[in-house]
């Protein structure tokens, strides 16, 4: 009597079969339009960048690259190393006339005078 006793089973449905397929394809749908929104501002924010800032501005693969205009290589660094001189000499004192000069700007940075009070200067 087993002959019986032995249950047919039916085959899954095609929904059942197709929704594993259906899910994945929503997810990457989903993926690709959060892509595209990030594509479409980054292309937004560069061009409203390009705008402001003129065309001495290049952005490229490895960043963006800033050109100074109007000023050459030699004197850009000129007036940049001027700057660094003059704050390393205020900073270590190495004169004694710029290093009472330092003091004094200190002094006048952290105490401010009372409107009725003159500065002296010397």
């Amino acid at each position: 009597m087993a002959w019986g006793s032995e249950k047919v089973q039916s085959p899954p449905s095609t929904i059942r079969q197709l929704l594993p397929l259906i899910i994945t394809l929503v997810v990457l749908g989903a993926v690709a339009w959060v892509g595209y929104l990030v594509y479409q501002s980054v292309v937004k924010i560069q061009a409203q960048a390009r705008k402001q800032m003129g065309e001495n501005v290049t952005f490229s693969k490895d960043g963006m690259r800033v050109n100074v205009q109007g000023m050459g290589a030699e004197s850009y660094l000129d007036r940049t190393q001027s700057w660094v001189v003059k704050a390393w000499e205020l900073g270590t004192g190495s004169s004694t006339n710029g290093q009472h000069e330092a003091t004094r700007r200190k002094r006048n940075v952290l105490t401010k005078p009372k409107p009725g009070e003159a500065q002296q200067h010397r």
